[in-house]
């Protein structure tokens, strides 16, 4: 009698209880850990390894992250050498085999995009080239599209009882973000055309995408930081291609864009490096929204 009460008692219990995700998934960056969230709902419970806040380029390989990857089925990172510096010793030293490369439960999205920028000549005295092409995906809105389409196959690899809930959540996706694409192309028409300085090359897949101009950069090459010779040679360049604004990211000090601005007359604008990085771009959809805001205002200023 007592066995069939505490038998009894561990189903009610188990009833009121949510039942655990079919998977867990290690996400690089918050861009994927909010375009997993879309695609995967309750399905998944989804840990975002970085901030908006961190230069992703330069992570450490905490003991803490490998423990998370060490739990993972799936982790979705950007690729494109972008993680190259932390995410092979995270991955190798988990232990974790389903995230191996080569693997399904190993997903970079930048193998599934086109990329732009892709250096004809490698030579690392240029800079922290990227030879496969800028990886900062996440601002080119075709990019997460097709990012979107290969993880919602691989999650569906990995979890066949959810293919149904899989494709449902992916045509949902794709519906809306196709009808936010065609509203952020038709807001952003007066940026066409318009010049801009970047501190990094985060936005390149955006400014093409809005045919904004890039006229020149902060870093003298990529990754290295402003110099004030570098500064210089731009107030100068000026009067050849002036810039109508100045952008950084939220994980860049502000300094050499508030330098920049003052001298040439053009507004400084910090864009969110990906979800997060403002309050108000909180998922995908609100990270182009507060990007769109932002840049519109510095032109109206």
């Amino acid at each position: 009698m007592k066995t069939l009460i505490r038998i009894a008692l561990a189903a009610s219990l188990a009833a009121g209880l949510p039942a655990r995700a079919a998977l867990e998934v290690f996400a690089c960056a918050p861009e994927w850990g909010s375009l997993v969230k879309e695609l995967a709902g309750e399905r998944a419970n989804v840990y975002v390894a970085t901030t908006a806040t961190q230069d992703i380029h330069r992570i450490q390989a905490r003991p803490s992250l490998i423990a998370r990857a060490r739990m993972a089925d799936l982790a979705v990172c950007t690729g494109a050498e972008q993680e190259v510096g932390w995410m092979p010793m995270v991955r190798n030293q988990s232990g974790n085999d389903k995230i191996q490369l080569g693997k399904p439960g190993f997903l970079e999205v930048a193998n599934y995009v086109p990329r732009i920028e892709v250096p004809a000549v490698i030579d690392r005295g240029l800079g922290d080239v990227h030879p496969v092409g800028n990886p900062h995906i996440q601002w080119g809105p075709r990019q997460i599209q097709l990012g979107a389409n290969e993880i919602a196959k691989r999650l569906s690899q990995l979890d066949p009882a959810g293919d149904a809930e899989y494709k449902r959540r992916l045509a949902d996706f794709t519906s809306r973000w196709s009808t936010a694409t065609a509203r952020w192309a038709e807001q952003g028409a007066p940026l066409k055309g318009v010049a801009v300085i970047q501190h990094h090359k985060n936005y390149s897949y955006l400014f093409e995408f809005l045919g904004m101009r890039q006229v020149g950069w902060l870093e003298p090459k990529p990754g290295v930081e402003p110099t004030s010779s570098h500064l210089n040679d731009l107030v100068q360049q000026q009067q050849a291609e002036p810039a109508r604004m100045i952008v950084h990211s939220s994980y860049h000090a502000p300094a050499p864009s508030k330098w920049l601005a003052e001298r040439i007359k053009a507004p400084a604008v910090m864009l969110p490096a990906t979800v997060g990085g403002t309050e108000d771009s909180r998922d995908l959809f609100a990270m182009y929204d507060a990007a769109l805001k932002r840049l519109l205002a510095a032109l109206g200023s």
